[in-house]
């Protein structure tokens, strides 16, 4: 259970926020189960926040404050807990990317911000935030650069990315940021042993998952949950049963895609095409 995970509650103020809560519940005489039905969730649910794997909700805080009699203590160090580098529609779903064990992304038009290189991320950035000052681009640059880098840790998550054929076509910046970004991803997909990349051929034609990004995060002790993104917008999904329709959709996305090997080849023809006038 992730209630059982010992905490230093000095290392974040995400640790904190979930120490306080196992003691003040635990001062309660309240289980996990019992505060989860007072503030209409499961138990394993506050679990999470007691293990940090969550991160703190503003709402949920309330809650928890009501309930234990707390003042606006949790509410104080929820805010706290949710300083992030990331936008706010994605920033739960970077923390829970941390302690993924395996990772299934698909994106339709994009390559997948695991595998950007920081060109393509920077063009990308300023495509979408066109009137952003130079430092708000950079920022979200590194932040997407600094999760890459995690899957070159000893602790970084297996990565399955389905890309489709659009996001090879679709020139994001100058044809040399292009060809550079499709080469990294054929040597990531060549090479990386905890990294699998298929394409989705335009001959595909419709699938389940063709309406935006799907991220599905599998964990070693916690449920599978799935991120899903549109412009400027992004939804964290726990339900299992939901969660479950996605995992099905990605499965059959997968059996559509090439193999890994003539994905990579179909990768490599794309970065020449941007080589060759």
């Amino acid at each position: 259970m992730p209630g059982a995970k010992e905490l230093d509650p000095y290392t974040s103020p995400r640790s904190f926020y979930g120490a306080e809560l196992r003691r003040l519940r635990e001062a309660a005489g309240l289980s996990q189960e019992q505060l989860g039905e007072r503030v209409f969730c499961s138990g394993a649910y506050i679990g999470l926040f007691e293990a940090a794997t969550r991160r703190p909700q503003a709402e949920m805080s309330k809650l928890l404050d009501g309930v234990l009699g707390s003042g606006e203590h949790f509410q104080r160090l929820c805010r706290l807990a949710q300083g992030s580098k990331h936008p706010d529609y994605f920033a739960d779903a970077a923390e829970l990317e941390k302690d993924a064990r395996t990772i299934s992304d698909y994106t339709p038009m994009l390559i997948p911000g695991l595998l950007q290189t920081e060109a393509y991320a920077r063009g990308l950035t300023r495509a979408t935030l066109p009137f952003a000052p130079d430092d708000v681009v950079e920022r979200h640059v590194a932040a997407r650069l600094e999760r890459a880098r995690r899957l070159d840790t000893a602790a970084g998550s297996e990565l399955w990315a389905i890309v489709h054929e659009a996001a090879l076509r679709m020139p994001v910046d100058e044809p040399g940021v292009m060809r550079d970004q499709l080469e990294q991803l054929a040597d990531r997909a060549r090479h990386h042993h905890r990294i699998m990349v298929q394409v989705l051929p335009f001959s595909s034609g419709p699938h389940a998952l063709m309406y935006g990004t799907t991220i599905i995060m599998a964990f070693a002790d916690a449920p599978s949950v799935v991120y899903t993104e549109g412009a400027h917008t992004g939804q964290l999904i726990d339900a299992p049963a939901l969660v479950a329709k996605f995992q099905r959709s990605y499965d059959l996305v997968r059996a559509a895609a090439l193999s890994p090997k003539a994905s990579l080849s179909l990768i490599e023809s794309a970065a020449k095409d941007y080589t060759t006038p």
